[in-house]
């Protein structure tokens, strides 16, 4: 499959990347910079010039290709309106990959987050979260999943809080950055709520797995670890960056404070029958262990 992917340069579209390729799959891949370009080159993907505002640029990928997969989104979501326009951005990228598609019965396939369900793990059954900072997310990838009576094999990947490689990425790495800036390796409201957790080479797997094979209009969740203690994370972040942990306000993490401070396990078990997807790389608190100070 000739597959145009966004996004692949980051911790899990070059994972998604490499898995591709080396599975017989040929890639086509948006790139914004001479950077991305050259990287992406190097990986062995074919590289087109342009990024997610450039909804002629996605449209022409799409075109190209025989599936698509979707993984940008902006980097600048450090405030709640830059955060907003990152989602609104990503959103009407969706929409334009998808009306491009429409009725060839072509997959794509894009990324959105496990839901929150109080007291209990989420499902693939659960719907989409659709409030809160990044709910239009939710509202993008459940459009984009109900055109899948129109001729388009839409399906969504559920990521977990964080998605992980060498001690790097997602919530956990965002905690890390704040530990570095602030002196404090912190962690909101009691500690006690858990954060699911993959490895970006695991995520990989299941994307590839999705591609090839799922039904239009399903999610499914990239799941590992089920959920893990976010004192348990930072203790693991004290050590290894030489810092105390202590409880901090949520305030201290911008935008994303009321998220932090959430008890939001996931479950991946129907992933897990249905695909047979098996992850096999380090856990989040295992891999942690690579911080560098």
């Amino acid at each position: 499959m000739h597959v145009f992917i966004t996004g692949g340069t980051g911790t899990i579209g070059s994972a998604v990347v490499a898995e591709l390729l080396g599975n017989g799959h040929t890639v086509l891949a948006l790139a914004r910079s001479d950077g991305s370009a050259q990287a992406l080159q190097r990986a062995g993907a074919t590289v087109l010039r342009g990024d997610l505002a450039d909804l002629d640029a996605l449209r022409s990928g799409a075109a190209q290709s025989d599936g698509v997969i979707s993984l940008a989104f902006g980097r600048d979501y450090g405030s709640p309106d830059a955060l907003a326009r990152a989602v609104a951005e990503e959103g009407a990228a969706l929409d334009a990959l998808g009306q491009e598609l429409l009725g060839s019965d072509r997959p794509l396939l894009t990324v959105s987050g496990t839901p929150w369900v109080p007291g209990r793990a989420s499902t693939e059954a659960d719907p989409p979260a659709t409030e809160g900072p990044v709910g239009g997310r939710g509202r993008s990838v459940q459009t984009l999943l109900d055109l899948a009576s129109r001729g388009l094999r839409s399906m969504a990947v559920r990521m977990p809080r964080t998605v992980h490689h060498e001690g790097r990425g997602g919530f956990a790495g965002l905690l890390a950055d704040a530990a570095r800036r602030t002196g404090v390796a912190g962690y909101p409201g009691d500690g006690t709520q858990r954060w699911p957790a993959v490895h970006a080479r695991d995520a990989a797997v299941l994307f590839r797995l999705v591609l090839e094979s799922a039904p239009a209009g399903t999610s499914w969740h990239a799941v590992a670890d089920e959920g893990d203690a976010v004192r348990d994370i930072a203790t693991v972040i004290g050590r290894r960056l030489g810092l105390p942990v202590e409880q901090v306000p949520q305030e201290t993490f911008g935008p994303f404070g009321p998220i932090f401070a959430m008890d939001q396990p996931a479950s991946s078990d129907h992933t897990r029958k249905a695909l047979g997807w098996r992850p096999t790389h380090p856990s989040l608190l295992d891999d942690l262990e690579n911080l560098q100070p």
